[in-house]
């Protein structure tokens, strides 16, 4: 970490403070997965006491530290807090976006001091911590630092890789196909798996899927309430390949028209006439995708975990039987159990199996080990790209 004029020394900590912590990052696995990190915050007071708990619940939100400071002192209520000490896994940000700075709510709260766990890496949100000190507030940093950083590996992954947070979808039968011989497909999962993709939809900022999946199911790939109608939020529809894309297929939407090149238009289409998932990456973020979220076929999920692009990994799995037809993955270039991608199941949120009608959802992240090595795959993938290999 970069030195700052504050406290980094874990001995300084209370056992109140550490307890506070704790709790903290108990209350962060609450949120969800997405473009930010998932964040927790705690409040007590002098004398160590808690006053209150809060959580981010993703993008949008209230940060976690604005949430919490709502649970204390609630809308217009006015409270000595001097004495007391805001405790929180990440680094507060000093950023306009959705939502207001961080640093202006603890600054407003009168709160005087603050303990966090990591730095914040993303640096239209860093330097909240100078900001505070700056402010008279007694900042301290580092205390649970390795578990704060453990918690949201896989973002720290993303913001340092300068890339999206990437979610891989599959939906599959127990042996691992997503569609029968003939090619049918509709439907494999039940309608409460499908539904709760479709709420996955609403909240990422792009959908990839490939020419061949719009071939075969013609989607529209839109997110939908349970009564089929459309939601508020509509992510980005992205189709990579080199075939094109008929003009009538339901994934170009009402307007049928490419997203304009210098923005991020809610619910627009782009068409990518590539094979290389680095290249759609570095297109999305500089459109100002967050969260992008890879749908399929085999050939486009395979693609991406090959290249080490999958942050977290989304499995819808029926209990159904084909025994033949198109795999769930094509080939990852893995020709040993020694070189197989290892992952873990991810426990935050609803854990890492959830039961949704008959079907299992199981939730997993890249394993320590595999999210260590990410930064080298994916540089090595941004290297072949930039010399067209």
């Amino acid at each position: 970490m970069n030195s700052v004029p504050f406290g980094h020394d874990s001995g300084n900590f209370t056992s109140a403070e550490i307890l506070g912590m704790e709790t903290a990052l108990s209350a962060a696995k609450q949120g969800v997965r997405s473009a930010n990190p998932l964040v927790g915050a705690v409040i007590i007071d002098a004398d160590g006491t808690f006053l209150a708990i809060g959580h981010h619940r993703g993008a949008g939100t209230l940060h976690a530290e604005t949430d919490v400071i709502n649970r204390l002192l609630g809308t217009g209520v006015k409270r000595d807090l001097s004495a007391a000490t805001l405790i929180v896994t990440l680094e507060p940000c000093n950023h306009v976006g959705r939502t207001g700075p961080c640093t202006q709510a603890i600054l407003e709260a009168g709160i005087g001091n603050v303990v966090f766990a990591v730095r914040d890496p993303h640096l239209p949100a860093a330097g909240g911590a100078e900001i505070l000190h700056n402010e008279g507030i007694n900042v301290r940093m580092g205390l649970l630092s390795a578990e704060a950083e453990d918690l949201n590996r896989q973002w720290f992954v993303a913001v340092r890789e300068q890339r999206p947070f990437i979610t891989a979808r599959l939906a599959q039968t127990v042996d691992g196909r997503i569609a029968a011989v003939d090619g049918s497909s509709q439907w494999i999962t039940s309608k409460e798996s499908r539904q709760d993709s479709h709420d996955l939809r609403a909240r990422v900022d792009a959908i990839v899927v490939g020419t061949g999946t719009i071939a075969a199911d013609n989607p529209r790939l839109t997110a939908r309430a349970a009564d089929g109608s459309d939601t508020a939020h509509q992510p980005l529809r992205v189709v990579m390949g080199l075939r094109d894309i008929a003009p009538d297929a339901a994934v170009r939407g009402v307007s049928g028209t490419p997203s304009s090149p210098d923005r991020l238009g809610d619910g627009d289409f782009l068409a990518m006439h590539t094979h290389d998932p680095a290249a759609v990456v570095r297109e999305l973020q500089e459109r100002g995708v967050g969260h992008l979220m890879i749908e399929g076929g085999s050939k486009i999920c395979g693609a991406f975990l090959a290249k080490g692009l999958v942050d977290e990994l989304v499995v819808y799995l029926a209990p159904t039987l084909l025994g033949a037809g198109i795999p769930a993955l094509t080939d990852l270039g893995i020709g040993t159990l020694a070189e197989a991608q290892r992952w873990e199941w991810d426990a935050t949120t609803t854990g890492p199996v959830e039961l949704l009608g008959p079907d299992l959802k199981l939730t997993l992240m890249p394993a320590k080990a595999a999210a260590k090595d990410a930064g080298t795959v994916a540089g090595a993938a941004a290297s072949d790209a930039a010399e067209g290999r």
